[in-house]
């Protein structure tokens, strides 16, 4: 994710020329056809129709419609990301304060001081769909490869989390209440990898996403038709911009419609984990 200043106005930026590089083949394409289809239009058939520029004014209305659904949708997929990675920010801080004033035992306190941020990254890496272990931190070896062995890691990391709750509850370290407590939190793992799965693992629908991509390609190579009439050559510096507009709008929200991979706009998962490993730290060295 990029981290910037809201209140610059700098519009050529990193990310706009990253976008530009993207779309420059098509670009080139589209600034092709339209140099050669002013060219039979103008000056082989000279032809001349201008009342086609009403059919795109009604097309361009339903655009806008589809366009404005297309991107909403994509940023609240975003936006229920990053709120349920704001909630495990906020459910491992919780639980490594109550650990933290519960008990004493310096292996209970070093096992969640590895845990809890392991689960996390766990969490970081199957939404990547990777199989990445290098962050995490696992002193018992034999553990430590029973987390590589697993198919789930957050699921295996989580159980082992309610493992040592149970086992100090029935040590008599903590009370009903206080496992009870502590359940709100290790429920919630499981609550939050769930629903980002969802996101991850279900796209906008094949159907709908196909459709706006070919109400924006059949808008684009039929612009040049409605203005080429009244503009002649100077149709080209007018539909260029219109295109990449449109294309981008259409490029961001396939980035963001999924906002757990490593695009520039998705959601800052690594720092968000370094962040929660740095929390419970301190929490537990405190």
């Amino acid at each position: 994710m990029i981290a910037y200043n809201p209140k610059r106005w700098l519009v050529f930026n990193f990310y706009s020329r990253f976008v530009f590089r993207r779309l420059l083949p098509m670009l080139i394409g589209m600034a092709a056809f339209t140099v050669v289809l002013e060219y039979f239009v103008l000056d082989f058939f000279q032809l001349h129709y201008p009342g086609i520029l009403s059919f795109h004014s009604i097309l361009g209305i339903f655009l806008g419609l589809f366009l404005v659904l297309r991107t909403n949708t994509a940023y609240d997929r975003w936006w229920e990301g990053r709120k349920l990675w704001g909630q495990l920010v906020n459910d491992t801080r919780n639980l490594a304060i109550k650990i933290n004033n519960t008990t004493d035992d310096p292996e209970t306190i070093a096992f969640f001081k590895e845990m809890i941020p392991n689960i996390t990254l766990a969490m970081k890496e199957h939404l990547r769909d990777s199989r990445i272990i290098g962050e995490m931190e696992v002193s018992d070896e034999k553990l430590k490869q029973a987390i590589i062995d697993s198919n789930h890691r957050p699921n295996y990391i989580n159980k082992l989390l309610y493992k040592k709750i149970r086992e100090m509850k029935n040590a008599g370290v903590l009370t009903d209440f206080e496992y009870f407590m502590m359940d709100k939190e290790l429920k919630g793992f499981t609550d939050i990898i769930g629903a980002c799965e969802r996101i991850h693992t279900t796209p906008i629908p094949y159907s709908y996403s196909m459709f706006i991509k070919k109400f924006i390609f059949f808008y684009i190579f039929t612009l040049p038709f409605g203005l080429v009439w009244q503009f002649g050559y100077w149709t080209t510096l007018i539909v260029l911009p219109v295109y990449y507009f449109l294309l981008s709008l259409e490029l961001i929200s396939e980035e963001i419609e999924d906002p757990f991979g490593k695009d520039i706009n998705d959601l800052p998962l690594d720092n968000l984990t370094t962040k929660i490993k740095a929390s419970v730290h301190e929490i537990f060295d405190s």
